[in-house]
């Protein structure tokens, strides 16, 4: 647990020095430099490779965690097979790319036909985004996720926004810069393989003669079916991107986004706690200790929502002083309730916990293909009547009710299969210590004339009183030993 502890704080460092970027990146850079169209474009682009990604690479990526155990003896092997299996992925969503290119064209062509000028943009990203995400399982799997953490979360971040300053200092036109989203990936793909080079997890082996048959269907099947389970989820979270742009417009998408990107920011930490835990629970599984399994389970959800309750407490309660510091902010602040739709939604994934990782690494995986093509079917419906009604709130309601029901479902699923359960007292005192520092903190504290006197004394009240009552409560006591365990040891080294 100490290895996993200190990749989870090394990743969670990485992710939160990546939020600082990417805050500064959306939140001031793109709406000082842009137009709410041209970052609706931006935006647009991206999250179309992404949501073509999963397909391309074909599962492969929770393949290589899942089987990795298996070929400790060859790894090299198993990989260069892995890599091989992502190209012909690639190749196939390729040619369906180029087979139903004409419906795709038309689905922007009213609202947003800038898109259709840049999908090649978009297929470049994608393949670049699949070689990324195989280095990426293939180091994870090692449990060595601090530095692809770094890179894919701050350096990825930190070329973005360079790429938009040499814009801003005329350096090229907006359509070179688009382009030049795909060099910042492949920039990315060579920092990944430089890095695992170095640490000697990259040797590529073409003579797959020493993998097993058996061993190779497994995970040609277990890939093909967790395929389903990993688009769909993506799809379920990139979805309304496309759908707010191609029925609204490129500039409600620039609103829709940043107000998302302001809300993901909560889920951070669960994305690194899930990035370490995810090789455990497969050894775990492969080693059948089903009841360390259910009781990092309930750790996990106490210990993220701990976390993450916190960030979006600090967050909602100051959402207006946030977009004040955003550039033209009278057309950005319209997503406010984007970031609250959006962030109990990303709260939903935080208090269900590893619902589905668990389900991914357990011999019960079929069922979250249908777990997920149902949510990702009926995120598109909620997306398609809501959006028309509502608008942009319309569009992020649809994604809460998505991840809710979707977690909900996993929930009872793993609950009924294996008999875990991730709620225990303690997540619900956590609830209720959140519950009153909004109502302290946000509702009662008056508003402050002064931007910064506000956002201080807001934040310093709600850190007090959520704190105190975790403490009063004893909500997270394994966490208050490690943080003193850790300041003991800061203040013996200090003190020498």
């Amino acid at each position: 647990m100490d290895k996993l502890a200190k990749q989870s704080i090394l990743t969670t460092i990485s992710a939160y020095l990546g939020v600082v970027i990417g805050y500064f990146n959306l939140l001031w850079l793109l709406p000082f430099v842009l137009e709410p169209e041209q970052i609706g474009l931006f935006k647009t682009i991206q999250d179309m490779a992404l949501l073509l990604m999963p397909f391309a690479q074909m599962g492969v990526g929770n393949g290589i965690t899942r089987f990795f155990p298996q070929v400790k003896n060859d790894p090299h092997s198993f990989f260069t097979f892995s890599l091989f299996l992502g190209l012909v992925g690639y190749t196939l969503v390729l040619f369906l790319f180029i087979l139903f290119k004409e419906p795709l064209t038309a689905a922007f062509s009213e609202k947003a036909p800038e898109v259709n000028e840049y999908l090649l943009v978009a297929l470049l990203i994608t393949f670049l985004s699949v070689v990324n995400s195989l280095l990426d399982a293939f180091s994870r799997s090692y449990l060595k996720i601090a530095i692809p953490s770094l890179i894919r979360d701050v350096l990825l971040r930190l070329l973005m926004g360079l790429l938009v300053l040499g814009y801003f200092f005329e350096g090229y036109s907006f359509p070179q810069m688009i382009w030049g989203m795909g060099l910042v990936y492949f920039l990315t793909v060579l920092s990944m393989l430089v890095y695992m080079r170095k640490a000697g997890m990259l040797n590529l082996k073409f003579d797959w003669a020493g993998i097993p048959n058996s061993l190779k269907k497994a995970f040609f099947r277990y890939n093909s079916i967790t395929l389903l389970g990993t688009a769909g989820a993506l799809l379920i979270m990139k979805i309304d991107s496309l759908m707010v742009s191609s029925m609204i417009g490129l500039d409600a998408n620039a609103v829709y986004t940043i107000g998302f990107s302001i809300a993901v920011v909560i889920e951070m930490p669960r994305r690194a706690i899930s990035q370490v835990a995810m090789p455990v629970i497969s050894g775990k599984f492969a080693d059948n200790r089903l009841d360390e399994i259910n009781a990092l389970y309930k750790k996990i959800a106490v210990h993220q929502l701990l976390v993450c309750g916190l960030v979006f407490l600090l967050i909602w309660v100051n959402i207006d002083t946030l977009y004040h510091f955003v550039p033209n902010r009278s057309v950005y602040e319209a997503g406010k309730w984007v970031v609250l739709l959006i962030g109990l939604g990303k709260l939903t994934d935080v208090v269900f916990s590893v619902n589905g990782e668990i389900i991914v690494f357990s011999r019960f995986y079929l069922f979250n293909i249908t777990a997920t093509l149902l949510m990702a079917a009926a995120v598109v419906v909620f997306n398609l009547v809501l959006i028309p009604r509502y608008g942009i709130e319309g569009a992020a309601f649809a994604s809460l009710l998505a991840m809710f029901f979707y977690n909900l479902l996993k929930f009872f699923y793993v609950k009924a299969k294996l008999g875990f359960n991730p709620f225990t007292k303690a997540v619900f005192q956590l609830l209720f210590a959140g519950g009153l520092s909004w109502v302290v903190a946000g509702l009662l504290l008056p508003k402050m004339d002064t931007i910064l006197l506000d956002l201080l004394l807001r934040s310093g009240l709600l850190l007090l009183v959520y704190l105190s009552l975790v403490h009063w409560l004893n909500a997270a006591p394994e966490a208050e030993k490690w943080l003193r365990d850790r300041a003991g040891r800061w203040l013996k080294s200090g003190s020498n």
